[in-house]
């Protein structure tokens, strides 16, 4: 099925593949549009920062959090509520993140930060939250339309980036540009044209198929990932899957592994591994790999390609999406689709 181009084309309605397949294009746009967003754009006495947003919004949030872990200076926290913490005064950063521009958390959110004269940025589409950035004469960035939020992750995450860098909130060294060339040599080894026995994503979602994947991470590394990949098999593939952290995970999950055999044989586990593990984080990882391997159906330790903290996690995003693409054409489900969500947003309104 993977290889039949047809199959593929009748499932995949709305060309989710096509979409992961632009992703370096998205980023490139969204590094372009951010930099001219806030070329002269000045924020002084930042004491800490606050992405407000949800879904595939906050991801974006995640992503930069995760990677400044070691870099930044001030504190970086995502905000998944309809109010901020209470910490959040004149001296906060808050980037209100809603691709739609209609989130109703992040609209809540944004009108705390104002009570709390907060200094506020929009990134979004357009939608209330736009309207109320431009009534209120506080700066926004506006970000192309006309995409499923989680496919929008290049327009979430590099705004933030390029205004945090900006800013010189810490990431460090990160070279942006060799990081979207490895997103090109990525996706023509995962493209939905290459066969399945030269395809890696195809490959393992071929060996998910049937079973329940449990994605590890380590955290400040991957962990944020392993989110990302998880959340990608519930809208992608509608298939349930959970997520876990390296070292937390060794203090209580690794216990369930003891539980009913038969009902762990269902359980597939994905490692997201870097080459930025301590000893001690590589030693855990492997140690627990080996005591749990035999009550389980597979795992599946995923090195990323690229040298920079940044290249890694790009490639396991992309990596993560043609996966969760792939699985979703095998168990016949469109992508793109989400009448869960839909029915949920539909009765919350009535």
């Amino acid at each position: 099925m993977l290889d039949r181009l047809d199959t593929i084309k009748k499932i995949d309605k709305g060309n989710m593949l096509g979409l992961i397949y632009n992703f370096p294009d998205h980023c490139k746009e969204a590094i372009e549009i951010a930099r001219q967003s806030t070329r002269g754009l000045r924020f002084t006495n930042i004491m800490n920062v606050i992405i407000a947003g949800l879904g595939g919004s906050a991801i974006g949030g995640d992503l930069i959090r995760m990677i400044t872990a070691n870099s930044a200076q001030i504190p970086i926290v995502v905000n998944r509520d309809y109010s901020l913490p209470a910490f959040v005064d004149e001296r906060t950063l808050v980037i209100a993140s809603s691709y739609s521009g209609n989130t109703e958390e992040t609209l809540a959110a944004y009108e705390h930060a104002k009570s709390k004269r907060a200094k506020i940025i929009a990134i979004t589409t357009g939608g209330e939250l736009k309207n109320r950035a431009m009534a209120d004469e506080i700066p926004y960035i506006t970000i192309p339309g006309g995409l499923p939020p989680r496919a929008a992750l290049g327009y979430s995450f590099f705004p933030i980036f390029v205004l945090l860098k900006e800013l010189g909130i810490g990431f460090g060294r990160q070279d942006v540009e060799r990081a979207i060339d490895l997103l090109y040599e990525t996706r023509e080894q995962l493209k939905e044209d290459l066969p399945e026995k030269e395809n890696p994503a195809k490959q393992l979602a071929r060996k998910i198929h049937g079973k329940i994947p449990v994605i590890y991470g380590s955290s400040n590394l991957t962990d944020v990932i392993a989110v990302r990949w998880k959340g990608q098999f519930n809208e992608n593939s509608k298939h349930p899957a959970f997520y876990n952290a390296f070292p937390e995970l060794d203090h209580n999950e690794i216990m369930g592994f003891e539980g009913d055999k038969e009902l762990l044989k269902v359980l597939e586990l994905i490692v997201l591994r870097s080459d930025f593990e301590n000893d001690r984080m590589k030693k855990r990882i492997d140690i627990t790999s080996d005591i749990i391997k035999d009550s389980v159906s597979g795992i599946t330790n995923l090195w990323p390609r690229g040298e920079t903290h940044l290249e890694q996690m790009l490639y396991h995003i992309m990596l993560g999406d043609y996966v969760t693409a792939y699985l979703a054409i095998l168990n016949e489900k469109d992508p793109v689709e989400i009448d869960f969500i839909d029915e949920l947003k539909v009765r919350m309104k009535s």
